[in-house]
């Protein structure tokens, strides 16, 4: 039995998407298909971590629907928050601050550290020069 008639399908990661309150297994598969959008991306390095999807019980909350991502990237951790007013919106926008999150994480090593040349006054400048 492959996963192609299960139904289900092999993702590269160990990220758990858990809903909490009154939501439905629709609303998570629509939040699992958007981080896995994000996560399956060639280049990403082995992630694992925990999406908590939540809706709130109170009728009169203007956004009940809230989303956490903890997830560890590589050496990194990259945690991600937000509240929208409905499961699709918060799936969307999830799916916005995760991707703009993972950039910045993957290529925060490239430039890292790469400051301008030292001022005189610490040592920098050309070899065997002093101010």
């Amino acid at each position: 039995m492959t996963a192609k008639d299960t139904g289900t399908r092999p993702t590269p990661t160990a990220v758990l998407v858990r809903g909490s309150g009154d939501v439905d297994e629709e609303s998570l598969a629509y939040v699992r298909e958007k981080v896995g959008a994000v996560l399956g991306r060639p280049g990403v390095p082995a992630v694992s971590g925990e999406v908590r999807v939540s809706r709130a019980a109170a009728h009169h909350d203007r956004l009940p629907w809230s989303a956490r991502a903890e997830l560890a990237v590589g050496d990194a951790t990259v945690v991600v928050g937000a509240e929208e007013a409905t499961a699709h919106e918060l799936a969307d926008r999830l799916h916005d601050r995760l991707r703009a999150r993972m950039e910045r994480t993957l290529h925060r090593g490239d430039q890292a550290r790469r400051a301008a040349a030292a001022p005189p006054w610490r040592g920098g400048g050309a070899a065997g020069e002093r101010g």
